[in-house]
């Protein structure tokens, strides 16, 4: 693959993440360039590895999801080779958080995974955020992987009601 059309996805993505004020998982980024076939999954494998080799972009699991955050090197980047980017493309990203803005959000704010910490013992890992910035972020060791997951699921539908109740009992 010719190293301008690599050079051309990596800015499409640092794009993406610039555009979305926050994280993004590696689903969202790969549902929008697959569905507007830009390129194949492969190339795509091959672009996020670049760029975290060379710290334009950190990388983050959680569960089994992969959030992207933009560093600074990589918004210097994209301020030196964003003009790469097509503003056709541009347009069409910025269409995309248009049209995904709020449910991208929802996807991102909240966040719930588990991993086995010992023998029978799972540790939860819940957090919320908004604007970029963490609202909370709780541990909880829970003894079965069953457990875990409902604590998971849990969270991800009464998040806002568990931080209220928490605020309130807290001030």
């Amino acid at each position: 693959m010719s190293s301008q059309y690599l050079t051309l996805y990596k800015m499409i993505v640092l794009y993406m993440l610039r555009r979305s004020e926050g994280r993004l998982s590696k689903a969202q980024i790969y549902d929008f360039i697959l569905e507007k076939e830009y390129t194949n999954f492969l190339t795509l494998q091959e672009v996020f590895s670049e760029l975290a080799d060379s710290d334009l972009i950190t990388e983050k699991s959680e569960g089994n999801r992969t959030y992207l955050k933009m560093t600074d090197a990589g918004a210097e980047t994209l301020e030196f080779f964003g003009n790469r980017v097509n503003p056709s493309i541009k347009d069409e990203i910025d269409e995309f958080f248009k049209e995904n803005g709020m449910k991208m959000r929802d996807e991102t704010a909240i966040g719930a995974y588990y991993k086995k910490t010992g023998e029978n013992e799972y540790t939860v890992y819940l957090s919320a955020t908004e604007g970029g910035s963490s609202l909370i972020d709780i541990s909880i060791p829970v003894w079965t992987e069953e457990a875990a997951m409902a604590v998971c699921e849990n969270w991800k539908k009464k998040n806002s009601s568990v931080y209220r109740f928490l605020l309130t009992e807290l001030m």
